[in-house]
């Protein structure tokens, strides 16, 4: 019987594989690609009970020796992102449909590297939340960069290459340069890479070791966008809607913190974390790239760019939770990959079903939108708030447990951070659904040809209406997320 950890790697890689080999019986690949998602979350829930009940399950995919392997391992804090991935990939398959069918029709150019590229960019997802060492992390985590790269250069038009130029250049560049050189060394002082509560670097390395490990390791995780590494985020724009809620809610940036929460809990282990001036150094780096994106994302007026600032912003509460290492800061992080996630996957789904109904891609080209777009703009409306950490949306929990992990440590000026960031996403945000509901539509607003628009295809308004319900729902009920995050805190106190 196959393990269902590998089951989980080798059902996207199947689908991958039939985008290319259905290429000429289109509608059964299509049927493929949502069934093929589908089955990847009956697998993901089928080993939930198990992870709930902090049981082990463990598969190694090959054995390299000198205490190196190739392995899968089931945590807490892997199923959070597996679930997050697998739930969300199903709803961002209908969603591409929608889009890609409403701009470019149902035989869009470059379909089934689209589909492949984005079934190995779930693959990858899969195996870095179930690596049971950081050589296996490390391998999705390139897997990943390299998947997703075809996606952001999709439309191959001038700047489209360009933002992938840049895309590669960070996020391999910071990998390679930090990140491996980190796991190396690691290896080297260790003697193993192999991830463990509480951490592997205790009683094996120096305070000074250990400093420049966590700086290796978290300016090394490019994909967190922590400042100065964050302009590949804004810069892979540039794809096609879908792309840009996969890199940020399902895979890429959901990647980066996820592994710097593995890192803190599991590798460096909380309590180094919580006596390293390292850790310090990487806490003010995110604190700085909350307040910087938060500033900058009220300055822009395309709103895809103001998303995108936004969620480097909200990625970097994680980073700040995992880099202050205190049991509340870390479950709130934890928690906060899947409550941005659902909350961010809606934003970018409005952004889009506005951009297919409409062409407009500007904010103040959204006044009055809400009365043609009433669908949309609800959901943006819920997505705003459940992203600010405003009741009553899911985002409220994640923002309360770190603004207490906060408290829990005595980090006084994080949590003026935490707060400040809430006010100026107040301004950023908020005003956008509101104006689209009360504000007049301006004369000059149209784009030519689509001046009298309503809403988008209903492939594109389902999973923004579904998504948005998830961060209504999470609030009452956090449920599953919620008690996986506490094992999390549970283990790093």
């Amino acid at each position: 019987m196959i393990s269902p950890l590998l089951l989980a790697i080798l059902i996207p890689a199947f689908g991958a594989l039939l985008a290319w080999l259905l290429k000429p019986m289109r509608p059964l690949r299509n049927l493929f690609n949502l069934v093929i998602p589908a089955g990847l979350l009956a697998v993901v829930l089928s080993i939930l009970p198990e992870a709930l009940a902090g049981e082990e399950m463990t598969f190694t995919i090959g054995e390299l020796g000198s205490g190196l392997s190739f392995a899968l391992a089931l945590t807490p804090l892997g199923m959070i992102y597996a679930l997050v991935a697998a739930s969300l990939w199903i709803l961002n398959t209908i969603y591409s449909y929608g889009y890609m069918h409403g701009l470019y029709g149902k035989d869009f150019e470059g379909q089934e590297r689209y589909w492949c590229a984005f079934a190995m960019a779930i693959l990858s997802a899969m195996g870095i939340a179930f690596s049971a060492n950081m050589l296996t992390l490390f391998l999705f985590y390139e897997v990943m960069t390299f998947s997703t790269w075809p996606l952001v250069t999709h439309t191959r038009k001038p700047e489209a290459k360009r933002s992938g130029r840049i895309y590669l250049g960070i996020l391999v560049g910071s990998s390679t340069l930090f990140m491996l050189t980190a796991t190396v060394l690691t290896w080297v002082w260790t003697g193993t890479l192999d991830f463990k509560d509480g951490g592997i670097l205790s009683g094996s390395t120096t305070a000074g070791q250990a400093a420049v490990l966590i700086l290796l390791f978290f300016f090394g995780t490019g994909k967190t966008a922590i400042f100065p590494l964050h302009q590949w985020l804004p810069n892979a724009m540039v794809a096609p809607t879908p792309v840009s809620a996969l890199l940020h809610a399902v895979a890429v940036v959901k990647a980066g913190v996820f592994t710097v929460l593995k890192i803190s809990t599991e590798l460096v282990g909380t309590e180094v974390m919580r006596g390293s001036w390292g850790a310090e150094v990487v806490a003010w780096f995110a604190a700085g790239t909350i307040l910087l994106t938060s500033i900058i994302a009220l300055t822009r007026p395309e709103l895809k760019a103001r998303l995108a600032y936004s969620t480097i912003g909200q990625l970097n509460y994680i980073v700040l939770g995992a880099a202050v290492a205190f049991p509340m800061a870390i479950e709130g992080g934890a928690l906060h990959i899947a409550m941005h996630a659902y909350g961010k996957i809606t934003l970018f789904f409005a952004a889009g079903a506005i951009y297919v109904a409409s062409h407009k891609t500007r904010v103040d080209q959204l006044d009055g939108i809400g009365r043609r777009m009433p669908w949309t703009m609800s959901a943006f409306m819920i997505g705003s708030l459940s992203t600010l950490g405003l009741p009553p949306m899911g985002g409220t929990w994640s923002k309360w447990l770190l603004c207490v992990g906060m408290i829990e440590a005595h980090q006084w000026a994080f949590l003026i951070t935490l707060l400040l960031s809430t006010l100026l996403g107040l301004g950023y945000l908020l005003p956008i659904p509101v104006r689209a509901f009360f504000a007049k539509e301006r004369a000059d607003a149209g784009v030519k040809g689509h001046e009298d628009h309503g809403e988008s295809p209903w492939a594109c308004r389902i999973p923004l209406i579904l998504s948005s319900l998830a961060c209504l729902i999470l609030f009452f009920w956090p449920g599953i997320y919620a008690q996986l995050a506490k094992m999390i805190e549970g283990s790093a106190s």
